[in-house]
């Protein structure tokens, strides 16, 4: 069966998805700059290319942290230190200067209290056992795994049943936000975080080395040249410098750093009131901004719409690829994991004012405390997960494997 569904898929299906999603994301662009604005048509491009990189690079947060837990293995964690170091290197300045190009750039940089700690644990386990990140759910479910839609939904639900409580977490105790580009200034502020990415990243060298005696090398690359670029497999290193760039851009065109969760809060908001949930009457959607979000079109809303872009440039580049083979199949268990793991994504993203994207990336970047924390806290629920991952899918293989989304 298995088979027969992946020739059909590589033979009828994929050209006509990989044609389906160039055309989605011309035509999407060309309403949005006719009928939203110009930025919100560069923002789906944007989104494109998000797609594209973290489906050609397979770069996850999820099964790089669980290979590191496993095996020692820092390839994966090494790859987002690089990205780390590159974002800073470009944010700093321009959060500093506070505009570029007539438009207003303000970080994420939110307070670090109980609900940071408590939703970025509450991801972290949920980042294993539903078998993704943010970033790593949309690529994934773009790329054609069916089990990952699963995850979706539950992340949708999550985030949305969220807002209904949020408000009591962010009341609990937390310390003012603190940003080290404010405290410490552009250069003071570089020079902490450099330092700290490069501790991190020798921490990996030091205990892959002292467990495995030598660092784990990529696998031999199937193409080269522009073969390579536009059917994949990049190197990590691409995908991690594209990211900080593409993350960059964002920041410019949407005045704010690249998100993702929020989006999902949202559509679950309106779903809930198309069955005749008025959430509009919980204190999360009468704040400002959320209230006018709640009341728009999704189009209008920026991260919803690089979250779009995500999805067709994940099946572009599952097509280009060669391999775009959907499957239905999913075990009872994998399918429980799948709605629990997507819950606590959602659940905890709220509370901690973001997630891996959010307010891991775009918090670190931003120069936050409170992204360095969600590390932490998230890395912790992330071995609890991991523990917990053999009881959803049966005792994992300890072999080196190339860190991916799930």
């Amino acid at each position: 069966m298995s088979s027969s569904i992946t020739l059909t898929a590589r033979g009828r299906v994929a050209p006509v998805a990989g044609w389906a999603s160039l055309g989605l994301l011309a035509i999407g662009a060309l309403y949005l700059w006719q009928f939203i604005s110009p930025t919100q048509a560069a923002l789906l491009i944007v989104g494109g290319a998000f797609g594209v990189v973290l489906y050609h690079a397979a770069f996850g947060f999820t099964a790089a942290w669980r290979v590191f837990i496993n095996e020692r293995r820092g390839r994966g964690l090494r790859a987002q230190m690089v990205m780390l170091a590159v974002a800073v290197v470009l944010f700093f300045p321009l959060l500093d200067a506070g505009s570029a190009f007539g438009n207003e750039l303000s970080g994420y940089v939110f307070p670090v209290g109980v609900a940071v700690v408590v939703g970025s644990f509450l991801f972290g386990v949920g980042m294993q056992i539903g078998g993704g990140c943010a970033s790593g759910t949309l690529f994934t479910v773009g790329g054609g795994n069916a089990r990952m839609v699963i995850t979706l939904l539950g992340f949708i639900l999550g985030s949305v049943i969220a807002t209904h409580h949020v408000d009591w977490w962010w009341d609990r105790p937390a310390f003012e936000a603190v940003s080290v580009v404010e405290g410490l200034g552009v250069t003071g502020g570089l020079a902490l975080s450099l330092a700290l990415f490069a501790t991190i990243y020798a921490g990996t060298v030091y205990f892959e080395r002292r467990r495995h005696g030598a660092l784990e090398q990529p696998a031999a690359a199937e193409r080269a040249g522009w073969q390579r670029f536009l059917r994949g497999p990049w190197p990590l290193i691409w995908g991690a410098v594209a990211l900080a760039l593409l993350n960059a851009l964002t920041l410019i065109l949407s005045g704010r750093p690249w998100g993702i969760t929020a989006a999902f809060a949202l559509w679950g908001a309106k779903g809930f009131e198309a069955v005749g949930i008025e959430v509009a009457q919980w204190g999360y959607w009468q704040l400002p901004g959320n209230a006018r979000a709640l009341e728009a079109s999704v189009l209008a809303d920026a991260t919803s719409v690089v979250n779009f872009g995500i999805i067709l440039g994940a099946l572009l580049a599952a097509v280009l690829a060669g391999r775009l083979a959907p499957s239905l199949r999913i075990p009872p268990r994998a399918l429980a994991a799948s709605i629990i793991g997507g819950l606590l994504l959602g659940y905890g993203a709220r509370l901690a004012f973001g997630c891996n994207i959010g307010a891991y990336f775009g918090g670190i970047a931003s120069g936050s405390l409170h992204g360095w924390v969600w590390l932490v806290f998230a890395f912790l629920g992330n071995v609890v997960g991991v523990r917990l991952r053999p009881w959803f899918f049966g005792d994992e293989s300890r072999q080196s494997r190339q860190p991916a989304s799930c």
